[in-house]
């Protein structure tokens, strides 16, 4: 029988049976775990202990999914098309046209593979870690092994600091307390024991379990392994991440929308134009028809932004490098937009909106209260009095009675603790129990931890478990002999004191000074901190004695207690000595330290009060965030009265504002779900599923949705969502595979950075669509308008021939190739000129080119026709202008006209900057617009004064009167789109 095998029938809920039992079913035994031989044949059979996941996508299928988007598609036909009017023109030169648009579509493809490429050595980079091992027994001896080959039936050894390998039952346990915040979102250690609990007891809640990616904090313990690989928690969360398919972001779907749009204008324009000619060609001969449909063809490609995605990956890839300055790192080039789209934010708590690092901020004693300033593991902030407890330090210095108590508080926390405090390169750590981390950091604050160097050795621990709900810890004390420090739930500990300290006095403690007492701990709850009290006491020669004996007595690990050395600059913590009592072994009674009977008539030092508080910078992101119109959920397992204690401080929901638990989300069908959704902000204790049926709600509701979060059990909905935002420092690799971006520094404001990013990107998008579709409808209008209305306007009567062209093939490639690039990639990095985080998110079916934009762009469009023709008209005899200028040969009108379209392009590009605020707001903030239009007007003059580029492009050289003229006629579409703002303006 394999392990699999036994695991699946005999351990499905090991958490509700016996430890023995559970063991004798996996074929293993707590003292020798299994052989090596049986190991390595499970492991074969079973195969390693891996997450699955996807195989690795090779490059050339990379690049070729970079091709798989309708508007490539578009130019792909395109290029086939100009390759065969190429051929039926005779093949005489090269197809200019076609190479230059595949030209184009290699470089888009390249663009997208390259950044796609960065973000995921990125990804990489963020997640790189030692490989995880794990010791274990197997043969009685005790063997450290890669993680990856435990298997079911292996006894796990665990102890303080060590990442759990797999998911396993406790066999037993010594003050075990395992952080699994990245499981189930709570930032406290939960205390574990090996007794059995309910068959539909919440994973949070089995004490009796240790499971894979989560950290012990404290003690030690024995499991046997019950799940490796996909058969674990954190498996079947993978595993759910297949189950949710990835939908187009919105900007891809707007891009196909333009696609279509502008495949139905492509062909529309061929039929319209060889309709036309051929109605108006008097000779109808093959010739005559091969000409009207090149012609029709031509007009039908230029119609087509060919640059448009190669700008568009450009554009998003500068995007995806500023957001990288912010410390984000974006996986897809178009996700970084879809952040700009989002109408709501759906946050974890721990890690995300708070820093996943447990503070002190209240300590109460006999003589008052004390607030403590700061927040995380960096002892930065100072300890104050705060006598009319408003949470503020008052301006006085802590000092007097109040001064002694916090101390003899403060320090005894930091005593009965084993945790330690680190900095590296100026990050400060907690090695350990987080909870106890915070006395460390609290005593710091307070400038007394060095008063304790050389002064205390540590002889004993009395531990702490789930029934006593405290812990005591016995120093020897070189002032006063021997004392035994408590610490634990202030319920617990106030029945076991009988006086107080009181300005460095023992003194009786009252009834009075008891409720008051507990007043302040049901105060402090009430504001979701978790309450802890610290109690001490002065032992007898005779217990001092007995603590000796017994001390002496523990045998394995050593029994001399190294004196701490809290004054250390680098590593603050509390002396380690073995626990006087024994591991409690499962499916036996939980065996009493022969010392408990010490922790009577305590002296109450005080209470404090713990949080995990929010990122200093939350706040302000948060509300950023509204002001955008962006709502903001907060999502997490930890308790309701904590998420709403949070959430009340970000501003994210009113204080006493409803909070909607996973009980709760469990019973409600889809139509309860909804109305939820579309009302509370906060919701606690939830599972991933409940997270994922959260994101199909708000989707549901027509809500472009953000997820972010940490843990493992974020990932389905990170998934699920528009876009999943993990974080790069705390989050699981699960997490990070299915995020769309990943936060290089946890910061819940980069997430609101990257919404404005976002919206800027998106209207720097409307900016070059406006841009490139009015320029081409210029020219598609130019030259359409200009074959139809030839005899009108002098063309025909210089020319000679029945169909004759306005602007020559090689004139309009080059409008295409000098003003579709430059410029409509400086607009592409255009600053803001507007408040993008002052209006609302855009709805899901607002479109990018929407019908205020096609006015714009007809209007535009025309306008430009219009001014060319005018310009050719002007210049050419027997056309409807007759002036003394209207004197000149077809090329040198033809040249003034070409001039004037390049020339009008590039006032639309200030145009174009804004839907509704003028050209002249903010005229000069963008460098390389001017830059880029600086270097067109330079390339145009170029084309028409040097004697090669003139026999290339068929253009003559102009004078100042012409230059004159074609700048002005040139410029009225700038006056033009100015008082089409000015209406605009108006009308809103």
């Amino acid at each position: 029988m394999t392990s699999r095998t036994v695991q699946d029938t005999g351990t499905a809920v090991p958490f509700s049976r016996l430890a023995s039992s559970v063991v004798s079913d996996l074929g293993t035994t707590t003292t020798t775990g299994l052989t090596a031989t049986e190991a390595s044949r499970r492991l074969a059979a079973d195969g390693p202990n891996d997450l699955p996941s996807a195989p690795a996508v090779p490059a050339w299928r990379r690049l070729l999914s970079q091709l798989n988007d309708p508007l490539i598609h578009l130019l792909l036909v395109a290029v086939v098309i100009s390759a065969a009017a190429w051929a039926l023109e005779g093949s005489h030169g090269v197809p200019v046209d076609s190479l230059v648009i595949l030209a184009v579509v290699i470089l888009n493809a390249v663009i997208g593979l390259v950044q796609e490429s960065k973000a995921a050595d990125a990804v990489a980079a963020l997640s790189e870690m030692t490989r995880a091992t794990s010791t274990v027994l197997r043969d009685g001896s005790r063997l450290v092994v890669p993680s990856s080959e435990l298997v079911v039936g292996d006894v796990l050894l665990l102890s303080e600091g060590d990442q759990v390998g797999a998911d396993a039952r406790l066999l037993e346990t010594a003050t075990l307390r395992v952080v699994e915040s990245s499981l189930t979102g709570e930032a406290e250690a939960v205390t574990k024991t090996p007794d059995p609990v309910g068959p539909d007891t919440d994973l949070a809640d089995r004490t009796c379990m240790v499971y894979r990616g989560t950290a012990v904090a404290q003690g030690t313990g024995r499991a046997v392994v019950v799940a490796t690989g996909a058969d674990t928690e954190m498996g079947a969360i993978a595993q759910m991440l297949e189950s949710v398919e990835e939908e187009p972001t919105p900007l891809q779907k707007e891009i196909h929308q333009i696609s279509r749009m502008l495949g139905v204008i492509v062909v529309v324009i061929a039929v319209v134009v060889v309709s036309t000619l051929l109605a108006l060609a008097s000779d109808r001969s093959a010739e005559t028809v091969i000409q009207a449909l090149l012609l029709g063809v031509s007009l039908a490609v230029a119609a087509v932004p060919e640059g448009l995605p190669a700008i568009l990956s450009v554009v998003l890839a500068l995007g995806v490098q500023r957001l990288a300055l912010h410390r984000a790192v974006v996986k897809k080039l178009t996700s970084v937009e879809t952040l700009g789209s989002a109408s709501v934010i759906c946050s974890d708590k721990t890690g995300t909106l708070t820093r996943s690092q447990m503070t002190v901020q209240e300590v109460v004693t006999a003589s008052g209260t004390a607030v403590v300033t700061g927040t995380g593991y960096a002892p930065t902030g100072q300890v104050a009095p705060d006598a009319d407890r408003d949470g503020r330090p008052d301006p006085e210095p802590l000092a007097g009675a109040l001064a002694d108590e916090v101390t003899v508080v403060l320090s005894g926390g930091a005593m009965a603790s084993d945790a330690e405090l680190s900095v590296t390169d100026e990050v400060w750590s907690v090695i350990g129990d987080p909870t106890e981390g915070a006395f460390l950091v609290a005593e710091r604050k307070l400038g007394t931890d060095g008063s304790r160097q050389g002064r205390f050795t540590r002889v004993g621990e009395i531990p702490f478990t789930s029934e006593r709900k405290m812990m005591s810890v016995l120093y020897s004390d070189a002032r006063h002999g021997t004392i035994l420090v408590s610490k634990g739930a202030p319920d617990v500990l106030l029945e076991r004191c009988t006086r107080v300290r009181v300005d460095g006095t023992a003194t009786v403690l009252d009834e009075k000074l008891a409720t008051r007492l507990t007043n302040h701990v049901t105060d402090m709850s009430g504001r979701a901190l978790r309450t802890l009290a610290v109690a001490y006491r002065v032992l007898s020669q005779e217990e001092a004695e007995r603590v000796s004996a017994i001390s002496h007595g523990t045998g394995a690990g050593g029994t001399t207690a190294a004196a701490e050395a809290p004054g250390s600059p680098q590593t603050t913590g509390s002396a380690h000595s073995p626990s006087v009592t024994a591991a409690v072994p499962a499916d036996a009674p939980a065996e009493r330290s022969d010392l408990s009977d010490l922790e009577h008539d305590l002296v109450m030092a005080g209470v404090v009060g713990i949080i995990d508080p929010p990122r200093p910078e939350a706040a302000t992101a948060v509300a950023e965030a509204h002001r955008a119109g962006v709502r903001v959920l907060m999502i997490t397992g930890d308790h309701p009265a904590t998420a709403g204690r949070i959430a009340a401080d970000l501003g994210l929901a009113e204080r006493g504002a409803r909070v909607v638990t996973g009980r709760e989300l469990s019973t409600m069908d889809e139509n309860a779900l909804d109305a939820a959704v579309a009302e509370a902000n906060v919701y606690a204790r939830v599972a991933p599923e409940h997270k994922m049926r959260i994101v199909h709600a708000l989707r549901s509701q027509g809500h472009t949705v953000s997820m972010t979060g940490d843990g493992v059990n974020d990932a389905p909905a990170l998934r699920a969502a528009d876009i999943g935002v993990a974080m790069g420092i705390t989050g699981t690799q699960v997490t990070k595979e299915a995020a769309a971006m990943v936060l290089a520094d946890d910061n819940f404001a980069t997430i609101v950075d990257a919404v404005r990013e976002g919206r800027r990107i998106f209207d720097n998008i409307k900016k070059f669509l406006r841009f490139l579709l009015s320029s081409n409808m210029g020219e598609v209008l130019t030259v359409f308008s200009g074959v139809v209305l030839a005899g009108a306007i002098g063309l025909s009567q210089n020319s000679g021939t029945d169909v004759v062209l306005p602007l020559l093939a090689t004139q309009i490639l080059w409008i295409n190739l000098v003003t579709d690039s430059g410029p409509a990639l400086a607009m592409g990095v255009d600053p803001s000129v507007e408040d993008v985080m002052g209006r609302p998110p855009r709805k899901p079916d607002d479109r990018v080119v929407d019908g205020t934009m096609w006015v714009g762009v007809l209007l535009v469009g025309a306008v430009m026709a219009a001014a060319t023709l005018g310009t050719l008209d002007l210049f050419l005899p027997g056309g409807l202008i007759q002036t003394s200028l209207s004197t000149d040969d077809l090329d040198t009108a033809r040249t003034a006209a070409f001039t004037t379209l390049v020339l009008a392009q590039l006032f639309n590009t200030l145009n174009s900057r804004s839907e509704r605020v003028s050209a002249f707001s903010h005229l000069f903030v963008n460098k390389w617009l001017w830059g880029s239009v600086l270097l067109a007007v330079l390339l145009q003059v170029a084309v028409v004064e040097v004697p090669l580029l003139q026999t290339a492009f068929s253009t003559r050289s102009l004078d100042l009167t012409h230059w004159a003229v074609v700048v002005t006629m040139a410029s009225l579409v700038l006056w033009a789109d100015e008082l089409r703002k000015v209406v605009a303006r108006v009308l809103a």
